[in-house]
């Protein structure tokens, strides 16, 4: 079974609860949610959070949206996805991460399409960094890190260690490759970044749409991209 993998939670000491902030009366979570849906090819899309009391409200938003729900680790990641897939009975997934509200569903569905006959998929380096993992791949990643925090800079060289079969990533669209633009929720000025663009949009956007609307208004880039070099600096903090 096929699964895109959100991994959210509300705790963030840069900016709290971003992902139930909300957005034309809707919680930032569920722009991700809602472009996910569109995958023709995830049998199933489950929501990776926290068994933290302050991430109950994800869990709410996930069943409200019929969406699936898993509650594990909140700091290893990669212990996460690997019991949310045994639970879901997942056996390959594509990772979406909440803070990336613009993320587009073509992209999951460029590594479900290629995937196939890989244990590893690396979307690293595109507008929203994504991977596809197989279950087998979370087992030896996380036999090969002794079950410490793996950081996602680290996979692909603990997976090349390993010595998986890998795809990289690199042929993909043009509206799917990186940008000078920077599309993750991790500032204020990040969310007034997003706010921006989407109230300047239809409700029925679509990344195509984001990218015209910033392309015919390029000041709105200088609103969060300065705040790019601190993101890398805290890429050590998991969602």
């Amino acid at each position: 079974m096929k699964a895109i993998f959100i991994s959210v939670r509300t705790g963030s000491s840069r900016l709290p609860n971003k992902s139930i902030l909300k957005i034309r009366n809707k919680y930032t979570i569920e722009y991700v949610i809602d472009s996910v849906k569109k995958s023709k090819y995830a049998d199933k899309i489950v929501l990776c959070t926290t068994r933290k009391s302050e991430d109950d409200i994800l869990c709410e938003i996930a069943k409200k949206n019929d969406i699936k729900y898993y509650r594990g680790s909140e700091e290893n990641k990669f212990k996460r996805w690997y019991w949310a897939a045994l639970e879901h009975n997942v056996t390959f997934f594509v990772t979406a991460d909440g803070d990336d509200l613009f993320y587009d569903s073509e992209l999951a569905d460029i590594c479900f399409e290629r995937g196939d006959g890989y244990e590893f998929v690396d979307g690293q380096g595109l507008y929203n960094d994504t991977y596809g993992f197989r279950l087998s791949t979370i087992e030896n990643i996380i036999e090969k890190s002794n079950g410490q925090i793996v950081e996602p800079h680290e996979v692909s060289t603990i997976i090349s260690d390993i010595g998986l079969n890998t795809l990289v990533l690199s042929d993909v669209p043009d509206m799917l490759k990186k940008k000078n633009i920077r599309m993750t929720l991790d500032y204020q000025e990040d969310f007034d970044f997003f706010k921006t663009v989407i109230e300047n949009l239809d409700e029925s956007f679509d990344l195509k749409d984001v990218l015209s609307y910033v392309d015919n208004n390029k000041s709105v880039i200088d609103i969060n991209y300065f705040r790019e070099q601190d993101w890398e600096n805290n890429q050590g903090i998991q969602s």
